[in-house]
């Protein structure tokens, strides 16, 4: 079974974001830029059901510019077989152009399971897995917090308010992994030293017969306001004046 797991590039988590003095959006020169930590979990998932035997390949995909080879490699210093990196250097990538694009990649490489992170934590949109297994008109498990592959079954746990929902899955399928779906492993120095030295393909969206333009424009960004400072209050009576004359409805 070909598993293809689906990377994005973002700002680390660490880093301080800084909205463009043209507020286009984020800052993304001069940023240390990471795996989407979701991702990362697809990532590890798919390398542990290749250990286990489930899985025969694993292929990482990846959107955007040619700096997401660094991303890529970390994926192969993980465990992946191959990487894949389709470039689209001016191309301002939205959810649907992201899943146009690993659609068509998806019928290229023809998976049998195709990995993705719940949603990216640059834009938190969560909307590219749904949207690639409508595409592809394949059953989708979103949110998953455990897999486990049957035959040409897959078996998704997705964790609720009132418990966990088991799903059963006819394969090829869509997963999109969540934060307790797995602890990623260590990438060590020796793995990364490897996963530099592999090739990574790259294609144009246009070889894919796909066009990755943006459907949806963004008028504005801007930094919330500074909180202002808290208050402590003697007691109750206090709270309650304060909420009744001087609370505000949002």
């Amino acid at each position: 079974m070909k598993v293809m797991v689906c990377v994005k590039r973002v700002v680390d988590f660490n880093a301080r974001i800084r909205v463009k003095p043209d507020k286009s959006g984020i800052e993304t020169e001069n940023v240390k830029m990471s795996m989407n930590p979701f991702d990362e979990i697809a990532v590890e998932e798919a390398v542990r059901l290749k250990e286990a035997g489930k899985a025969t390949e694993v292929v990482v995909v990846s959107c955007g510019v040619e700096r997401a080879q660094d991303t890529l490699r970390v994926a192969l210093a993980i465990g992946a077989d191959r990487a894949i990196l389709v470039r689209a250097e001016n191309e301002v990538l939205q959810p649907l152009g992201v899943a146009k694009i690993l659609k068509a990649l998806a019928e290229r490489e023809s998976p049998r399971l195709v990995l993705l992170g719940r949603q990216a934590t640059d834009d938190d949109a969560a909307q590219t897995g749904q949207m690639l297994a409508a595409l592809l008109d394949w059953p989708q498990g979103i949110f998953a917090s455990a897999i486990q592959v049957d035959g040409d079954t897959v078996n998704v746990v997705q964790e609720m308010d009132e418990g966990t929902k088991t799903l059963s899955l006819p394969l090829p399928a869509v997963v999109t992994a969540d934060l307790g779906l797995n602890a990623p492993r260590y990438v060590t120095l020796p793995n990364m030293a490897r996963a530099r030295k592999q090739p990574i393909e790259m294609i144009m969206p246009e070889e894919l017969g796909v066009s990755a333009a943006p459907r949806l424009k963004v008028l504005g960004m801007d930094t919330p306001p500074a909180r202002s400072g808290v208050q402590m209050l003697p007691d109750v009576a206090a709270l309650v004046e304060k909420l009744k004359n001087e609370a505000k409805v949002i």
